[in-house]
């Protein structure tokens, strides 16, 4: 996906609240700057991507090992990759799942702080795993668990419970477990 597809993508984003409003309109003026919006190497304001992962036990979260906050599993975009790759590498290699797009649309954007001072516009993307018990690698978080949605936003950073009631309502129209 090219940077106008993903700007013409969020242009088209149905947002649920203030916060997605914002940060979409504030990731859409970032991918307009000169240079490439994914390098964080460039500038500490980056574009990155995440999933939020779910089979028939729910969606996955995980203890971010820096932060001590319960997330989506997720990371920067390595040069030459597109967003929604990153959100697969990602997926992996914080909780050793396979899993695929449901499509390969943006669910949510969040404009947030990252570690070391950092700005992130994190582009979310949705991935179906199988049920199979998380086993990340050694180095990741291991804390990393599936949760019912009801659960998920109980534990889930309090930023992304507008996100997971937008997954969760994307899942059932997708009626991907009943």
């Amino acid at each position: 996906m090219s940077v106008a597809q993903l700007i013409a993508e969020l242009e088209a984003l149905e947002v649920v609240d203030e916060r997605e409003a914002a940060s979409r309109e504030a990731t859409l003026g970032r991918l307009t700057w000169p240079g490439d919006p994914y390098d964080e190497r460039a500038d500490p304001r980056h574009v990155t991507a995440s999933a939020f992962v779910v089979s028939s036990r729910g969606v996955i979260l995980h203890r971010h090992r820096r932060l001590g906050i319960w997330v989506q599993p997720g990371g920067h975009v390595d040069a030459g990759e597109e967003p929604s790759a990153a959100a697969l590498r990602e997926c992996t290699e914080e909780t050793g799942l396979v899993a695929r797009h449901l499509d390969e649309r943006v669910l949510h954007v969040d404009v947030h702080p990252g570690p070391r001072g950092h700005t992130h516009y994190d582009v979310r993307y949705v991935l179906v795993a199988d049920p199979s018990d998380p086993c990340p690698p050694a180095g990741e978080s291991p804390d990393v668990f599936w949760f019912d949605f009801a659960s998920a936003r109980e534990r889930a950073e309090p930023s992304l419970v507008a996100a997971l009631f937008k997954l969760e309502a994307r899942v059932a129209r997708a009626r991907l477990f009943t």
